[in-house]
């Protein structure tokens, strides 16, 4: 077990946010603005930003959204497989609300409608990569397997500016009575960079990240059967770059990558209930990549409602199996008024490596009072 049933106990997040939502409409034009206000008591440090701002302009057969904008595809819950046009903010891994954990982007989207099908278009100017923890976080992942010396080099870490480098994805869309699904193919850059190493005279290693383009092509789909809805998503990622031990290839090896989920959701008695199988598959393997050919997490999902809707109890649980870590969030939140609502939670890691088990010892306990208005 980690920290929470030890003596050390210590603050990890203490903040205070104001997030303010300004919705203006007319006809054939709608403006939304959301800046957030949010106070780290901990650090004595306020921090001003937008999460979205953007403008909506209704045609007659398509929409138009330009703006700084979050941009979600795919059915998956809590993972990420073919929603890999907003990137991420990992500054507390993956535990705030998946609003806050997914970031605004400057994009230009265009949806085209078909009758029960839509088209859409997106563009991104720029690109901005996923936010990861400070290197004197408890959120910082355990990467450094060196026993040598290792010294950054962040020159190659850019991606400039320009319309050659801008990102660009199309999603087809249907939604029927009974089935829906998405097609969809992204032209992207991976958010998170490639660690190139080169062994220097001194034996020590300098790493040189940088991000490199990864193109995919995705589907994912829903289907009702007898009261419950089995769900499904794949993305196929051409020429991924993974870690390696081969410094003769700057300690990366390319390869073909598939990422998919299949997922059921029904209701037992009366609580609403999901289990999600996932998995990451690396194609023409090699004993030289740092992880494993077959990456398999299940997860679950169930929460119900009390005293009129009030009280709301649900659990989230991720199994990584491979490793055989473990996180488990069970929380109640409970309305005490309209608008205001007090959430407690406890968040437990589980086992010694993975995605999970690496932070065996940021279990924790939370609490958070919202107030809506």
């Amino acid at each position: 077990m980690g920290s929470l049933f030890e003596q050390d106990y210590r603050y990890s997040v203490q903040k205070n946010t104001f997030n303010l939502k300004l919705d203006y409409r007319m006809v054939k034009f709608e403006l939304y603005i959301n800046p957030n206000l949010d106070y780290n008591n901990l650090k004595d440090d306020l921090q001003i930003s937008l999460r979205q701002a953007y403008a909506d302009v209704y045609f007659d057969k398509f929409d138009l959204r330009v703006g700084k904008q979050q941009i979600i595809w795919g059915k998956a819950d809590g993972v990420f497989i073919t929603d890999v046009i907003s990137p991420r903010d990992l500054t507390e891994f993956i535990l705030p609300d998946f609003e806050e954990v997914r970031m605004g982007v400057n994009a230009v989207k265009l949806d085209y409608y078909i009758g029960n099908s839509t088209l859409e278009v997106v563009w991104l100017p720029t690109f901005q990569p996923t936010v990861l923890p400070d290197s004197s976080s408890i959120w910082f992942p355990n990467t450094n397997n060196f026993i040598q010396p290792v010294q950054i080099d962040n020159t190659n870490r850019e991606v400039t500016d320009k319309f050659t480098n801008s990102k660009v994805g199309i999603k087809y869309s249907y939604l029927g009575s009974s089935l829906d699904y998405e097609l969809i193919a992204a032209y992207i850059w991976d958010d998170n960079p490639a660690q190139h190493m080169h062994p220097q005279p001194d034996d020590s290693i300098l790493i040189k990240p940088q991000h490199h383009r990864l193109p995919l092509a995705g589907v994912s789909l829903g289907k009702s059967v007898l009261g419950a809805v089995i769900r499904s998503e794949a993305a196929y990622y051409f020429d991924k770059k993974f870690a390696a031990q081969d410094m003769a290839a700057q300690g990366i090896a390319e390869r073909d990558y598939i990422h998919y989920l299949v997922g059921y959701d029904h209701s037992w008695w009366g609580a609403n209930v999901s289990w999600q199988f996932i998995q990451e598959y690396i194609m023409d393997y090699s004993a030289k990549i740092i992880n494993d050919e077959y990456t398999s997490t299940i997860t679950f999902q169930a929460s119900n409602t009390y005293h009129h809707e009030k009280i709301e109890v649900s659990f989230l649980g991720y199994y990584g199996i491979n490793e055989q870590d473990a996180l488990v969030r069970p929380k109640v939140s409970y309305e005490l008024s309209s608008g205001l609502n007090l959430r407690l939670g406890i968040d437990l890691f589980y086992g010694e490596g993975g995605n999970f088990g690496q932070y065996d010892q940021n279990d924790m306990v939370y609490m958070k009072l919202r107030y809506d208005f």
